[in-house]
């Protein structure tokens, strides 16, 4: 069983494909859940299973009531997924204490909900897999993004201890850092906003949503001899700026 936690349209749905084209069913949690209906019918079309949620992962109650209706109707997780975001920008003079606290709450603090909730089933069962989605904001900060960035930061450090303290108790915990610009609908925005095309970038500048799932499925297949605790990702071309 796995859970998906922010299964968004590219990179959250591209996670929950992968793992349920390896035989996971799985299971979607986004705030909205009628969101999630085309993703559990393509999932469903594949011939695996799904399971839709309607899940703010920065509420405390509602994460682990999740989590119980999960465990008790569809059956024990085995991997947990936290991949919400909160890339904004926003420059330090326009960041009021309340945007900073809400991409905090979505960065970092829901990530926590998530992982302690999942530890509390898995570390009984001596066993599974919590793994955290973060970006190159993670590892530094950038002009426009000190919100996104203590978020994200904060969550690499939360997903450190976590692996240090739940790994000798049989459970991989990893931090998957994505260093590039994702083919989605934001970033694409994006770049026209910047007066440049999209479409006539070179092959492989931005990185397909699958690549990410392919690579959180490989941590997840990992031997526990040699689990790897940070991924980073990014295309060929990058110039590691």
């Amino acid at each position: 069983m796995a859970l998906v936690v922010g299964a968004g349209d590219y990179i959250g749905a591209a996670i929950a494909k992968r793992f349920a084209a390896g035989g996971y069913t799985v299971c979607l949690g986004r705030r909205n859940a009628d969101k999630l209906a085309p993703l559990v019918a393509e999932i469903e079309a594949m011939g695996a299973t799904a399971h839709a949620y309607a899940l703010d992962a920065r509420s405390e109650d509602v994460v682990a009531e999740v989590f119980a209706r999960i465990e008790a109707e569809v059956g024990p997780l085995e991997v947990v997924i936290f991949n919400v975001g909160g890339n904004v920008r926003f420059p330090i003079l326009d960041t009021t204490s309340r945007v900073f606290r809400k991409v905090w709450e979505m960065s970092c603090f829901a990530g926590f909900f998530t992982g302690r909730e999942a530890a509390r089933y898995m570390v009984p069962r001596g066993r599974g897999s919590i793994f955290f989605t973060g970006a190159s904001a993670s590892l530094r900060g950038n002009s426009g993004y000190a919100a996104f960035s203590a978020g994200k930061a904060g969550l690499r450090a939360l997903a450190q201890s976590m692996a240090k303290e739940l790994g000798p108790k049989n459970i991989h915990v990893a931090h998957l850092v994505i260093d590039a610009g994702v083919d989605t609908a934001f970033v694409r925005d994006l770049w026209t906003k910047m007066g440049k095309d999209p479409d006539s970038l070179p092959p492989d500048t931005l990185m397909n949503p699958a690549s990410v799932g392919e690579a959180y499925w490989t941590l997840h297949n990992q031997t526990r001899d040699a689990w790897t605790f940070e991924m980073d990702l990014r295309p060929y071309g990058e110039s590691w700026s």
